[in-house]
């Protein structure tokens, strides 16, 4: 299964977000992150992206006789290229819209629904705001955002760090003209 496809599921979504920033998991913490998703299901989807190369196993220790599996994010293969993202046609951003949206309510709703969710407290914000861009300022806007993100992207999970969902979204609600070329 292509990384795309494989990413065009909510629980799978979920579960990379987790374990963004070099973090190690077991299965059973997964499922502990994603309290709305059935234990078999989060396993299904483990062993998928295991599977594929998403995930890789960063430990592994027996317990109660057991073998317990920690997983980490193979962030290169976590991604979805720029030719693969040009190749993807209208329907199928609508449904990974679609997906992102489902896996930001789901997200937004495990962090209300746990014990120390305190939005004001924690800063939550949401928040939309119309610009008027050129191209060459939309460009600059892009590199900007990156510029202060990416370099976060790297942030291990550590005793004073607590993990955010950042969601930036970026589409066209009026155009003065054609769209740009290709």
């Amino acid at each position: 299964m292509e990384t795309f496809e494989l990413l065009a599921h909510p629980a799978r979504v979920r579960i990379v977000h987790a374990l963004r920033g070099d973090r190690t998991l077991t299965t059973g913490e997964l499922c502990a992150r994603l309290p709305d998703t059935s234990k078999a299901t989060v396993y299904r989807h483990v062993e998928a992206l295991a599977a594929a190369g998403i995930l890789e196993i960063a430990d592994e220790r027996r317990v109660r006789g057991a073998v317990e599996r920690h997983y980490r994010l193979v962030q290169d293969k976590a991604a979805i290229s720029a030719e693969t993202a040009a190749e993807v046609p209208a329907e199928g951003y609508r449904s990974v819209f679609s997906i992102a949206m489902a896996v930001l309510v789901a997200e937004f709703n495990a962090y209300l629904d746990g014990e120390k969710a305190d939005p004001a407290a924690d800063l939550v914000g949401f928040r939309q705001h119309a610009l008027w861009l050129s191209r060459d300022e939309l460009e600059q806007l892009i590199t900007d955002l990156r510029a202060v993100i990416v370099p976060r992207l790297a942030n291990g999970s550590e005793a004073d760090r607590d993990q955010y969902l950042l969601s930036p979204i970026l589409f066209p609600i009026e155009r003065s003209g054609p769209a740009p070329a290709e």
